[in-house]
């Protein structure tokens, strides 16, 4: 059994152990990597204990995600269903199991007390393999356990004494992330656990996992060539090498590492595939009858150098969920496309039209985040004694101003433009005020008018707009992904917050083409 799970080969061993005697009543599974994985290994072990033909191993057990069971109803009818084997279905109105009586048991705590000894008893009226003196046992797995105490805290006690309250042979099994310590109800309320804490996997054991998912793909897989092909084992073994020496050292999940590696497997092993090119003289690999033949050492080789900058891209994009796997990897596909049509030698284009150099998706940025950037810009190359020259205006002047550069030759060493020198920092007083010049010239024209006339005073309604918390929530969502950089103290209470602006100057070009701001005519010294 303990084969079948690599690297979680101790926590299987520890759990048939348990099982082979009396299980304690309050078991607390600590994963701090893996938590679902964990999960999915405990649930395997309780089946594969509940199917065995031994009389004296009944287990019945459920397994529900406490993140999922957002109220009590939705647990007491998770755990009754999952016990009793009920399956809910859509004809028949989404019915719950409504016992042998047709009883509610998810009205409160003692009509799920009730259901549970009611399910118990049917269980073991209908069980095959019932023995005089023996009797099953109800197996209850809560996953994600942390989330208990902010959905149902009154709950968690009544849960981890849930033999004691039902007098039932009962064993409640928490799996969670976090340990038992930083969720145990105050003044000694719950029972101290059996405790069992889950070591991270070691790279072999994630590797030999990932290998193991690729064997039971393969072996589902059709014979005629595809990714999955048991032939590409050893390729896929590689692969999989090569996707953990750039990605353990930040993610360790092996359900991670595994999203990753399967949105860029197809990909990968595209080039080698007889459907990849309409010309057999083109393929990479050579097929003897049907069968796919594993590609050469040169060619693994350079399928690896093409793709390994991807990798990177991959866990930046993937792991944090910010797009879908799949469009993900059709993007990279016609990036390579793209550039193997400019005879780039099919190396992808990790930058796109949509990111910029600084690997930013300047296009999935709001408006206002957008004006937030450009005025950090002016802010960080602009000396502060020019703001006003540029962006002040008179009763009377109606243009902006701007130095002249200075032609005359001298005999000292000509000082090197900010641009050069690197971004200088900025009060966050500063960057408001210019926020709200590039707002007042550019952007009024956008808003709604209010119904009625409430401002009569010229720029009053765009010092309203950068005086919301709006406002000050983007630059704190710029200041945390890097795009702008705090230079100041977090506990600094004396004096405004100080920047400094953390994109280039050609990605501020862009977003200045984008919302319209002559970027070229606001720079005091544009060379």
């Amino acid at each position: 059994m303990a084969t079948g799970h690599p690297g979680y080969e101790r926590l299987v061993y520890e759990i048939i152990s348990l099982f082979a005697g009396r299980v304690p009543p309050f078991l607390y599974i600590n994963d701090r990597i893996s938590v679902r994985t964990t999960g999915n290994v405990v649930n395997s072990v309780l089946s594969s204990i509940s199917r065995s033909t031994d009389a004296s191993s009944r287990v019945y057990h459920a397994k529900i995600n406490a993140a999922a069971c957002i109220t009590p109803r939705m647990l007491y009818d998770t755990i009754l269903n999952q016990l009793v084997e009920w399956q809910v279905k859509w004809e028949d109105g989404c019915k719950i199991w409504p016992g042998t009586d047709e009883q509610r048991w998810n009205e409160n705590l003692d009509g799920f007390f009730h259901g549970l000894k009611a399910a118990y008893a049917l269980r073991e009226r209908s069980n095959s393999k019932m023995v005089v003196g023996y009797s099953g046992q109800i197996i209850i797995v809560i996953e994600r356990a942390e989330r208990l105490p902010d959905h149902m805290p009154d709950l968690l006690v009544p849960l981890t004494r849930l033999a004691e309250l039902t007098q039932l042979d009962l064993s409640v099994i928490f799996v969670s992330e976090v340990p038992w310590e930083d969720i145990r109800p105050p003044f000694g309320g719950s029972p101290d656990p059996y405790y069992i804490d889950v070591a991270p996997l070691a790279k072999e054991a994630v590797l030999h996992r990932l290998n193991s998912n690729f064997d039971a793909l393969s072996s589902k897989a059709p014979t005629t060539p595809n990714p999955y092909h048991p032939n590409l084992r050893s390729l896929y073994s590689q692969f999989a090498s090569v996707i953990l020496d750039t990605c353990f050292l930040y993610v360790q999940d092996s359900n991670e590492l595994q999203y990753i590696a399967a949105a860029r497997w197809p990909g990968f092993v595209k080039s080698i595939l007889p459907s990849a090119g309409d010309q057999e003289d083109d393929r990479d690999v050579d097929m003897v009858g049907d069968s796919l033949q594993p590609p050469s050492e040169d060619t693994r080789m350079r399928l690896i150098r093409t793709f390994k900058p991807s990798f990177k891209a991959a866990l930046e994009t993937l792991y944090p969920r910010l797009d879908h796997a799949k469009h993900w990897a059709a993007a990279q596909e016609s990036r390579l496309g793209s550039s193997q049509e400019s005879g780039s030698g099919g190396i992808p284009d990790r930058k796109g039209d949509e990111e910029n150099e600084d690997g930013v998706r300047i296009t999935d940025l709001p408006r206002m985040s957008k004006f937030i950037l450009i005025a950090a810009h002016l802010a960080s190359t602009n000396p502060p004694k020019s703001d006003l020259k540029l962006f002040g205006r008179g009763l009377d002047e109606k243009k902006r101003k701007r130095r002249r550069a200075n032609t005359k030759s001298g005999g000292g060493a000509e000082k090197a433009p900010q641009r050069v020198l690197g971004p200088n920092a900025f009060p966050l007083d500063r960057l408001l005020a210019i926020l709200g010049a590039l707002l007042e010239e550019n952007d009024v024209d956008r808003r709604l008018p209010p119904p009625e006339p409430y401002y009569t005073i010229p720029g009053e309604e765009t010092d309203v707009e950068i005086a919301r918390v709006g406002v000050y929530g983007a630059i704190i969502e710029l200041s945390s992904t890097g795009l702008l950089h705090r230079t100041s103290a977090s506990d600094k209470l004396d004096g405004p917050p100080t920047f400094k602006c953390g994109i280039s100057s050609e990605t501020a070009k862009q977003l200045a083409g984008q919302v319209g701001v002559a970027l070229h005519d606001l720079l005091w010294d544009p060379a």
